[in-house]
């Protein structure tokens, strides 16, 4: 395994023996001092890899707890437990972080099973006490597989430890009950348990994913632990430290430290406990619930302690002091590294260098090969906190991040927080009276599932309401043509009539548009397939050394993006890829590397931006990403003078010039390009349409390069396919840290000291408020408050050339705090800010508050975006969801997920030209993909069929319609919630193959128990409408024990000439007594006797086809 070899690697530490001798001896206390970066946690780990006592780890502060147990997982094969604080501040109670709670109760309940648990902590986190380890057991629920309990009484127990009954577990401390099966949501356990009954006993116990509600693995024994932070009221609480035996060794970062931080906040737990008892309100006394630092070093006494650094507070048996250094800040010149690597190697220390990818060895490679002097030394795919280089053990270890000077990606060991899923799937849930588009008859209401009779048996559909209070009833089986409505928050549409010629009007005025609009893009690809250009060599180690040198470590999008531009560049056909990607994610890094390889070859780049501060920007992060490497980066805009203008055209002219950025000036008739070879055009959305016609002549045989902000609908990404190479980054950097969002009134102290804090740190900060009328009052405000800032208003009513020059200045540092409009949400890049005020924040959609807050994080500092709001009593119900997601969602990728939605709805416009978000609003953003991918498909078969040879097989008719009087639904008695049955329709209805339809059956079993006969004959109705339309049927009655299958009615289809025909024409002469075919108003149909069930209509069919 890589982690073994990883601390093998290390040669036994000198002082290893020594520390293990000494801590054999009860109470002992040893000090360690000089020991640097990650050499303490490769000390530790070697030390602790055999322990059989407890261990526990106190670090200064969250962040470096979880940088250590990121080394420790990455050293040893132990399972490392995190112990964190549960509150996310101190002393508001109210406020605890759930999956901190989870983390917490896993390590009280390792440690009452008397488990050798490795845990790490920080100094808040200690200083909270918790449940005594009797009341644990007491309280803890144990259950086996052959147990017998009843269900009904095991609710009773359930709801007894305050536990909550839901239609569905998501949540730790829920449980819910479906018939024989009871789940529930312990809060000691990352999933949640599912227990089955067969009668009064147990016949299994599994665990499930609260997003699929699936199951994972079978248990045998669980315990389930009801919370016991919550329990804080009324028993008695006690410290962490009473639940180690005496045997444990204790390990500490900064012992005096760690008791000023308790002594500190224990402080303040007083001052806040008296407020409180002035308003009267019973609350326990802080010596109850906190841990002070003169009981926590008195604890301390009794167990065995080892201290690093000088600040111990006991007095030590032993002392050892490590002769280790800090790296040499590299920062990514590599001739000081090459160096370096050599004088280790003549003093004969071994060189160890730890990369976080294989790619990044590979590229580590490359970059030493090209020393001079031949260089010994080892990498490694596994990552450490902190190199250092140790004298005694003569071992020298280097870090990638360090090297490249990046921030350092950990996999935290935040579990429980893994619950989007329910989240999205909310968004697109359906509610009574929401508006839903069906394909053939346009807007209408929901008005729920309705159960209807059949031929006296019962079916479940979903009933609309349509103008007039006209009512359609659609069958389970027609679900894919309904959509619920999203077009731009707030906006009502109007309902359309049934039978009426409006929506048909407006849906081919859509198609037609669309087909326009691809046709040409189509058009223009295929003539581009058949040019040549010009084919770029292989990378060079300059290449290599570029792409090791970023910042971040790429992300698996990134990596295959890059292939892709690579080998688009190195084929004889000019390039026209598409990269799409969210704010922040990473695009202009392909497009310096794009660039970069372009030139390496001498060939000029045209990069065109849409906005001035943009073009200065790209100019400086181009400028400081090539700033090692030979090649000359210019820009051209607006605040050059004429002259400045000249020079740099003459310039270009001439072949000086590598890379010009400029805006639109670019394709000016007097800029002439040496030897033009890449084109990139970046946030191409924000471009006019005569712009791109002048692109699109400009040369043909030039590669193009794209770049665009917006999120295109998924499914627009596949049906375009053909159109463009496109490559989409969905993932974000990882490592980025999330951003701390905090939802605050409108509090002048925490607002002045979010502005002190950041200014202490010379960052910057963006206040946004958003109305110009009293905009200067506000910063009148913030200038009261922090005197000593440099405050500037911006504005999108101010003169372009004013707001400019602001935003110039705010990006070069010249001043503080930035008051502004949302302007700033289109792309300004500002490293330095990292603190993201917004006033009013109810007031804003979803993915204005995400393109706000992704202003911010952009370097490897932590961030903080603080939303000013109304209490949360006064916000309208969706402006409380809206805040809650995003402070729930801190991380990058998930805040995209959601803001996903509302982006697509404004995002798909540009995507095919400004016109077209007319009609989403008109028809709803998801049905104008379905209509989308319609048009395309037809285009592709009417108009390029040879340029897309479709492999797929070709059906005669798009889709076949099922009526019958089977009885097939899926009862109450088996999924009594409306909306979960509702979405079981749903997921039944977009399955296309038989293995989706084996793995649902699975899955429903798992979650609801054995599946009832109109269960499966709803599953079968499925498999019966798929091979009517492989048939080529159109319309497909089953009733009174008679099948009737309607064929096309389009009376020249190329299916009568087809085989398929040809196969049902001779099951009719072989089955003349139980088949016939009737032609009636010139309909042509089958009528097949005798068939009362689905799996008999399915046979039949199949027998046809054979």
């Amino acid at each position: 395994m890589k982690n073994k070899s990883l601390l093998q690697i290390f040669p036994q530490s000198v002082f290893g023996n020594e520390i293990s001798e000494e801590l054999e001896n009860e109470k002992c206390k040893i000090q360690l001092k000089g020991f640097i970066g990650s050499s303490k946690s490769i000390l530790a780990a070697s030390i602790i890899k055999h322990a059989k006592s407890p261990q526990l780890f106190i670090l200064n502060d969250k962040e470096t707890a979880t940088y250590f147990i990121n080394d420790l997982e990455n050293l040893l094969n132990h399972e490392i437990f995190f112990y964190p604080a549960s509150y996310r501040r101190a002393y508001q109670i109210e406020e605890t972080d759930n999956s901190n709670i989870l983390l917490r109760a896993e390590v009280l309940n390792k440690l009452n099973n008397k488990r050798n648990s490795i845990i790490v902590s920080y100094p808040e986190a200690i200083f909270e006490k918790v449940v005594s380890r009797r009341i644990l057991k007491k309280k803890t629920i144990t259950l086996s597989v052959s147990d017998t309990h009843h269900p009904d009484l095991l609710e009773e127990i359930f709801i007894e430890n305050n536990f909550v009954k839901m239609d569905f577990v998501t949540d730790p401390g829920q449980f819910s009950i479906r018939g024989g099966i009871v789940d529930v949501f312990s809060f000691a356990d990352e999933n949640p348990f599912r227990i089955e009954f067969f009668d009064d006993e147990i016949e299994s116990i599994r665990t499930f994913n609260i997003n699929t509600q699936l199951s994972v693995e079978k248990r045998d024994k669980i315990s389930i632990i009801p919370n016991t932070e919550a329990k804080k009221a009324e028993e008695k609480q006690v410290s962490i430290l009473e639940y180690l035996p005496k045997s444990s060794t204790i390990w500490t970062e900064d012992s005096l430290y760690t008791i000023g931080i308790l002594e500190q906040n224990f402080e303040k737990a007083l001052q806040e406990f008296d407020k409180i008892k002035k308003k009267n309100i019973t609350q326990i006394s802080p010596e109850k619930i906190f841990t002070n630092g003169s009981e926590f070093s008195s604890q301390l006494e009794e167990f065995k302690m080892v201290e690093f650094g000088n600040n111990i507070i006991f007095p030590s048996d032993i002392k050892i002091s490590s002769n280790s250094r800090p790296l040499t800040k590299i920062n990514k010149k590599f001739d000081l590294l090459f160096q370096e690597l050599i004088d280790n190697q003549k003093e004969s220390y071994k060189n160890i260098i730890l990369c976080s990818s294989e790619e990044q060895k590979e590229r580590f490679h490359q970059i030493l090969e090209s020393s001079k002097e031949e260089i010994i030394y080892k990498t490694i795919v596994s990552n450490l906190h902190e190199g250092f280089i140790d004298h005694d053990n003569k071992i020298a270890v280097y870090t990638d991040h360090q090297i490249f000077d990046r921030h350092h990606r950990f996999r935290s060991k935040t579990k429980f927080t893994d619950k989007q899923a329910i989240t999205l799937k909310q968004l697109t849930n359906l509610q009574m009276g929401d508006f839903v588009t069906h394909i053939d008859h346009g807007v209408g209401e929901f008005a729920g599932l309705h159960k209807i009779d059949n031929n006296s048996k019962k079916q479940e559909s979903i009933k609309l309401i349509y103008k007039g209070g006209d009512i359609l009833y659609i069958s389970i089986h027609s679900l894919h043509k309904i959509s619920k409505f999203s077009g731009k928050e707030g906006h009502q549409p109007s309902i359309n009539q049934l039978g009426g010629t409006r929506w048909q009007t407006t849906k081919n005025k859509t198609k037609s548009r669309i087909k326009q609009i691809a046709y040409n893009l189509i058009q223009l690809y295929a003539k581009r397939k058949t040019i040549k250009g010009f084919s770029y060599s292989t990378d060079t180690y300059l290449q290599h050394e570029l792409e090791a040198s970023f910042m971040w470590e790429d992300t698996p999008d990134q990596t295959l993006s890059t292939i892709a531009i690579k080998e688009d560049m190195e084929k004889e056909t000019p390039m026209d890829r598409l990269v799409c990607g969210d704010v922040g994610f990473g695009k202009t890094e392909l497009a310096i590397r794009a660039a970069f390889k372009a030139v390496a070859d001498n060939k000029q780049v045209a990069i065109l931006v849409p906005t001035t501060i943009l073009a200065l920007q790209h100019y400086k992060t181009f400028r400081n990403r090539l700033k090692n490497f030979p090649c000359k980066v210019d820009y051209i805009n607006r605040f050059k003078t004429t002259k400045q203008q000249n020079q740099t055209l003459k310039d270009l002219n001439e072949g000086k010039i590598d890379i010009l950025i400029g805006t639109h000036r670019i394709i000016g008739k007097d800029v002439n390009f040496k030897d033009l070879g890449l084109l990139i055009i970046d946030e191409e959305q924000k471009f006019g349409v005569n712009i791109k016609d002048k692109l699109k002549n400009y040369k043909k045989n030039v590669d193009i390069l794209t770049l665009s902000a917006t999120p295109i609908p998924r499914t627009l990404q596949f049906s375009l396919l053909g159109a463009r190479d496109l490559s989409i980054i969905n993932t974000p950097p990882p490592n980025r840290i999330a951003i701390h969002t905090e939802i605050i009134g409108f509090n002048e102290e925490t607002i002045r000291d979010a502005i002190q804090y950041e200014i202490s740190r010379n960052g910057q900060i963006f206040f946004i408020h958003n109305r110009i009328e009293n905009i200067k009052e506000v910063a009148g405000i913030l200038q009261r408050l922090v005197p000593n800032a440099k405050i500037k208003v911006g504005h999108g009513q101010m003169e372009g050339r004013i707001l400019e020059e602001r935003m110039i200045g705010f990006i070069e540092g010249d001043y503080d705090v930035l008051v502004s409009t949302t302007i700033v949400e289109n792309g300004v890049d500002v490293p330095n800010a990292n603190t993201i005020l917004i006033n009013n924040a109810n007031h804003f959609g979803l993915s204005d508050l995400h393109q706000m807050r992704g202003r911010v994080g952009r370097s490897n500092k932590k961030a903080f975006c603080y939303l000013i709001s109304p209490p949360y009593h006064q916000l309208s119900d969706d402006s409380r969801k809206r805040l809650q997601a995003l402070d729930q969602f801190s991380n990058l990728g998930s805040g995209f997920s959601i803001a996903m939605r509302d982006l697509d709805i404004r995002g798909a416009g540009d995507l095919l030209g400004a016109d077209q978000s007319g009609f989403i609003n008109e028809i709803g953003f998801e049905m104008y993909q379905k209509i989308l991918n319609e048009s395309i498909e037809e285009l592709k078969q009417e108009k390029f069929q040879e340029l897309f040879e479709e492999t797929k097989e070709q059906y005669f008719i798009k889709d076949c319609q099922i009526d019958t009087d089977l009885e097939i639904l899926i009862p109450d008695t088996y999924i009594s919630n409306i909306e979960e049955r509702l979405n079981i329709y749903k997921e039944l209805n977009s399955i296309s193959e038989e293995k989706g339809l084996l793995n649902f059956q699975k899955n429903l079993e798992d979650r609801f128990g054995a599946i009832p006969i109109s269960v499966a004959e709803l599953i079968s109705s499925m498999r019966l409408k798929w091979i009517a339309k492989k048939l080529g049927f159109e319309r497909l009655i089953l009733k009174n024990g008679t099948m009737r299958l309607y064929f096309t009615t389009k009376t020249d289809s190329v299916y009568f000439e087809s085989e398929m025909f040809g196969k049902i024409l001779e099951y009719l002469k072989l089955n003349f007594g139980t088949c016939e075919m009737i032609e009636k108003n010139s309909k042509l149909t089958l009528v097949i006797m005798d068939v009362n069930s689905a799996s008999k209509a399915i046979d039949i069919c199949k027998n046809i086809l054979r």
